[in-house]
């Protein structure tokens, strides 16, 4: 493989270059310090419910019972320990199910414990529905991370300033389920689940 030989150039022209270099290095330098951890704290970027219903609709919405439409069951044992948590995460509990990215219906599986058969879901979204807990919780939990350069003002330099880029990185709900109540309480807590 031959190697590319830097082109010759005015003074100018190689500050020029050599700034462009170093702003490179500094993009590369920051991608690579992005793991996992860092990512998670990036702040949750908010977004305004999709599903506009009000209470009144709530209220009258018939009652939907998920069911999984499939089932394949494991050859690990359940662990016993686990029983008092497992009961508790297949309550059935009401929410309304979001997708950010289009309104198609939310096709997902679920193992919550080992020993507990997978189960595929299709779960309507924009409607209040019923269904486990931890479907529930699994829905919500389904983000991503965008990563952005920004231009910012890094240093101040006597004269004048010294532009950069930055990564800036947002986590983003992709779905969402937001507890729903029939009940008409002020004392109900915000999180429903």
């Amino acid at each position: 493989m031959t190697e590319i030989k830097k082109p010759k150039v005015n003074s100018a022209a190689q500050q020029e270059l050599d700034k462009a270099d170093q702003t490179f290095k500094e993009f590369e330098s920051s991608v690579k310090e992005m793991t996992m951890d860092r990512m998670n704290q990036a702040p949750k970027e908010e977004k305004e419910s999709n599903a506009k219903l009000s209470s009144r609709e709530i209220a009258d919405a018939k009652d939907i019972y998920l069911k999984p439409l499939k089932s394949i069951s494991r050859r690990e044992k359940f662990n016993e320990k686990f029983r008092d948590e497992y009961n508790f995460q297949k309550e059935y509990v009401q929410f309304i199910a979001e997708h950010n990215e289009n309104n198609s219906v939310i096709e997902c599986w679920t193992g919550p414990y080992a020993g507990m058969p997978a189960e595929y879901w299709e779960v309507p979204v924009n409607v209040p529905v019923w269904g486990p807990r931890y479907l529930a919780e699994q829905i919500k939990r389904k983000v991503y991370h965008r990563m952005e350069t920004k231009e910012s003002i890094t240093e101040n330099v006597g004269v004048g300033s010294m532009y950069g880029k930055i990564v800036v990185d947002k986590t983003i709900n992709r779905l969402d389920a937001r507890p729903v109540t029939k009940r008409k309480s002020i004392f109900m807590g915000a999180s429903g689940f």
